[in-house]
Parts: C-alpha cells; sequence; structure tokens
C-alpha cells in the first residue's frame, strides 16, 4: 500500500528452502525496452544514451514513467545515470538501483577486501528468503563491520547485506572492491543524496562483489518497517529524480 494505492508487482523469486514465500525482486526496468539510444563520441571517451518509457509498467505502477539512462566511458571514470520522470497526471513512488557483479581478477575471494562506508545494517530473517525484520542494528564490532580503511578481506563470510546510515565524504558514498593479489581496486561512488543504503552481495563460492547502492531499503513498503522512511521518492507530476554511481579502477 502506498498513499491509500495498492501496488501488485509480479512475483518472479522464491527461495529454495519448503515454505518459502514467493516474492518480487529486482524491480520493473529489466524487462523494458530501450528506445531513442544514441551513440557519440566525447572528448576522451564515448557516451550511449537511452530512453525507456515505462508507462505504467505494465499496470504495475501508478502514473507514468520515463527513465532518462546514460554511460558514459572515459580513459578515467565510467558514469552511470538515470533520471526517472513522472510524466503522468498523479503522483508516483520511485526507487532506483542496480545491480553489477565486480568480479575479483585473481580468483581468491579469501584475500580480496571490501571497504563499506556504512554504521548500520537491516536484520534479515535468514540468508534463503533475505526478508527484512524491520530491525537496524549497527555493525559496529560484528563480522559485517568494513569501514576500516583499506577495507577487511572476505574470507568465508556468506554477505547479503543491506547497509544504512551511510558516510559521505566529498560528495559520495563510496565502496571499494579490493583484489590484493590482482594489484586491482576499483571505487564505486554512489553520488546521489536520495541513495539510503547499499546492498552488498558476496557468495563464498563465487569470485564476485556485487554493490548496489540504492534509493531504498529492502522491501519498502513492508509492514515491518512501520514509520521508518525507507527512501522511497515521491514524484509528482513532471517531477524527476536522479540516480548516479561512478567507478573509478585503481592500484590498490
Amino acid at each position: 500500500m502506498w498513499e491509500g494505492h495498492t501496488l501488485t508487482l509480479p512475483a518472479n523469486n522464491i527461495g529454495k528452502n519448503p515454505g518459502a514465500e514467493r516474492h518480487a525482486l529486482h524491480g520493473l526496468i529489466l524487462k523494458s525496452k530501450t528506445d531513442e539510444i544514441k551513440v557519440q563520441k566525447i572528448d576522451g571517451g564515448e557516451q550511449v544514451f537511452g530512453v525507456i518509457h515505462g508507462g505504467d509498467f505494465g499496470g504495475h505502477w501508478l502514473s507514468k514513467t520515463d527513465l532518462a539512462i546514460t554511460i558514459t566511458m572515459t580513459a578515467d571514470v565510467v558514469d552511470a545515470v538515470v533520471v526517472a520522470k513522472n510524466v503522468g497526471t498523479v503522483s508516483e513512488p520511485m526507487a532506483i538501483s542496480w545491480h553489477p557483479y565486480f568480479n575479483l581478477p585473481s580468483g581468491d575471494r579469501t584475500q580480496a577486501r571490501i571497504h563499506v562506508p556504512a554504521a548500520n545494517r537491516a536484520d534479515v530473517d535468514n540468508y534463503d528468503n533475505v526478508f527484512p525484520t524491520g530491525k537496524i542494528l549497527p555493525v559496529d564490532g560484528t563480522r559485517f563491520d568494513f569501514r576500516a580503511p583499506g577495507g577487511k578481506a572476505l574470507g568465508q563470510d556468506f554477505l547479503d547485506e543491506n547497509y544504512s546510515k551511510l558516510d559521505w565524504k566529498d560528495g559520495a558514498a563510496t565502496v571499494e572492491v579490493i583484489d590484493p593479489a590482482a594489484h586491482y581496486g576499483v571505487k564505486v561512488e554512489g553520488l546521489s543524496k536520495e541513495m539510503k543504503a547499499i546492498q552488498i552481495y558476496a557468495p563464498p563460492t563465487k569470485e564476485f562483489v556485487a554493490v548496489e547502492h540504492q534509493h531504498n531499503f529492502a522491501d519498502p513498503f513492508g509492514k515491518e518497517w512501520g514509520s521508518t522512511d525507507t527512501g522511497m521518492v515521491t514524484l509528482k507530476p513532471q517531477q524527476s529524480t536522479k540516480w548516479h554511481v561512478r567507478l573509478r579502477v585503481f592500484v590498490p
């Protein structure tokens, strides 16, 4: 429920355990067509632009939405920008994220390190459903604390965490993925102040870390949150919201 309206999403995912609840995952953008695609040279690189005319996403969302997506690559950085605009006649909730996997070139996951500038994490029921309980817990003194400069080794720990209370420095909430054995690192800089959380997904049997800057907590309409602000942005007709992430490769 949102401001007296009912939103119904495709229940496209389910856990593996007996009795797991079918639920919605990964939002409504992924199956949408991108139009008005333009590729152009810019100083030092190239840029691609496209628009998703999402409408009401097949009846699953309020109002109508256009999403302008711009990806820019130069020798120094990769910028990803999504601007969502309400082109309809009524207000709507909006939150934007992405789901990138950053590979660990050495293949040695145990020595790879991450730095996550967040003081809190959302408690979940288990790592099969990964449903939030509504409790926000401090990371201080726990295995989930990756705030140290230079990060902390992943070891054998499983992570599927929604981090919040972000530490913004120089206008960015920056996660670092570091592979010392490969002399490789990447900074993932969240640059939009609307971002309330960062999801980190790192299974111990895989050589990647997913870093997902996002506007919202998981299950943002869930009753478990009570009166907590879960990060959904309200867009009135003709209003927009922006999501912007920048990638920088570095030698640790």
